[in-house]
């Protein structure tokens, strides 16, 4: 069997996803997706069962069809913000996605349980049949590399008579009276701990391992519909606090003390970024782990405790290890989004994958050589430093600048479904502009020193 497309598409999860929804409405052009997995969805199929997304479901998904039903929980730790969806219902999503639309238009092929080998053919991964396939353009949807602690090993040794399971089967070791040790700083860890504390295990018998505090955001600040004004508000004050720092230390106090940044520990100075974000609820309750081991990472973990780089931390022998320390946003070489027939995604607005993906389609369809695509797709990538925070704020500040320049790109933006923060942080108000320039200068100063 052979096949001609115009994109060849090598990754079913969300960026993939969310890229061939706009090639599919915004063109006449064919796609054929290729994904390893059974289902669409990328990582999602391989999350833990009590994931939710971090952000609302509103900025999640493909362009052309809503997450959810746009409400405001009314019970639980998010409480009074809108909803956040279940791996079950992502899953369920991109899979109607695929079905209800993708594969009705006639326009999408789409290859499960199969990869691309070296010779450009579509295997299979079940019977090793191939399809020949050729395309006008490649479109490389796994770079950004999404890990999850069930797909891959952790980077430390775990002696025999250790119970270290990943995260994904935190519910079903748990049990009456159990000791907890959480390993790793991230949001994954934050998700561990806060399922372990709503399901009433005292926050006494949790050890977390944290090798680096981090800074998190304050979930009620991203926010869209009707506490979108508050959302505007945040960021307004983000951009003023910034614009009159003057170190960056001083910045990042000044960003703690507005509500925008979150400490959970007043006497360390958090050293990572990773874009988490949480309500004031859940704050609350992560504080109330005190059990907090900051020690450097993990080497081994041994009957009698654990082995990390900067000592030794003793635990009773039937401690249950989670290991959280997966990097689910891997840091990765920036690199042309647009080269000749090849397109690799990556993020354009940081932490936001399927808006980039959208948007990099966009650019793909509306803009005519690839100097002009990368000019306007400049690539923001994952933060993993304090430093880094102010790294990826300037980068998509400057964005943000050159899109508002493009009347065409503006409206489009206003439009997407995915883009919840281009029409908020829009401003004719002269002062706010000065703000603005204010602002980014601060962050090339606070870069450059």
């Amino acid at each position: 069997m052979s096949l001609h497309v115009d994109y060849l598409v090598s990754g079913a999860g969300a960026m993939g996803m969310a890229f061939s929804d706009v090639i599919l409405n915004e063109s006449d052009k064919s796609l054929a997706i290729v994904d390893r997995r059974s289902a669409p969805g990328g990582h999602w199929n391989d999350a833990y069962p009590f994931v939710r997304l971090h952000q609302p479901s509103a900025f999640y998904g493909v362009n052309s069809r809503a997450l959810g039903d746009d409400l405001i929980d009314q019970v639980g730790w998010n409480k009074g913000l809108y909803e956040l969806a279940s791996k079950g219902e992502v899953c369920s999503y991109f899979d109607r996605v695929m079905r209800e639309q993708f594969l009705p238009s006639g326009r999408v092929h789409y290859f499960p349980n199969s990869e691309v080998n070296a010779q450009g053919q579509v295997v299979s991964l079940v019977t090793g049949s191939t399809v020949d396939i050729t395309s006008n353009k490649q479109v490389d949807a796994g770079y950004m590399q999404v890990e999850v602690p069930a797909t891959r090993d952790p980077d430390y040794a775990v002696d025999s008579g250790v119970t270290c399971v990943p995260v994904n089967a935190l519910a079903k070791v748990a049990g009456p009276g159990r000791i907890y040790s959480i390993i790793g700083g991230g949001k994954t860890a934050m998700d561990a701990v806060l399922w372990l504390l709503s399901n009433e295990v005292e926050a006494k018998n949790i050890h977390w391992v944290r090798p680096r505090d981090s800074w998190i955001l304050n979930r009620a600040n991203i926010q869209p519909g009707e506490l979108a004004a508050k959302s505007q508000q945040s960021f307004v004050r983000q951009m003023v606090e910034i614009a009159e720092s003057e170190t960056p230390e001083d910045m990042f106090q000044r960003l703690n003390a507005a509500e925008i940044l979150w400490r959970l520990d007043d006497a360390v100075w958090p050293t990572m970024y990773r874009c988490a974000t949480v309500t004031s609820a859940e704050f609350a309750q992560l504080q109330r782990v005190t059990n907090v081991v900051r020690m450097g990472h993990v080497q081994r973990i041994q009957t009698e405790g654990l082995q990390l780089a900067e000592g030794s931390y003793a635990l009773p022998h039937d401690t249950l290890y989670i290991d959280c320390s997966a990097d689910g946003l891997a840091k990765r070489p920036s690199k042309a989004i647009f080269q000749d027939q090849s397109i690799t995604l990556q993020t354009v607005r940081f932490c936001q994958q399927v808006f980039s993906a959208a948007f990099i389609a966009h650019a793909e369809v509306a803009y005519a050589d690839d100097a002009e695509k990368n000019t306007i797709c400049n690539v923001v990538p994952h933060p993993d430093t304090a430093e880094d925070f102010i790294r990826v704020t300037l980068a998509n500040t400057l964005n943000g600048v050159t899109w508002s320049q493009d009347e065409a790109l503006t409206q489009w933006l206003i439009a997407a479904r995915l883009d919840g923060f281009s029409a908020v942080r829009r401003s004719d108000d002269a002062n706010m502009l000065d703000v603005g320039m204010k602002a980014i200068a601060n962050m090339q100063r606070f870069l450059a020193a």
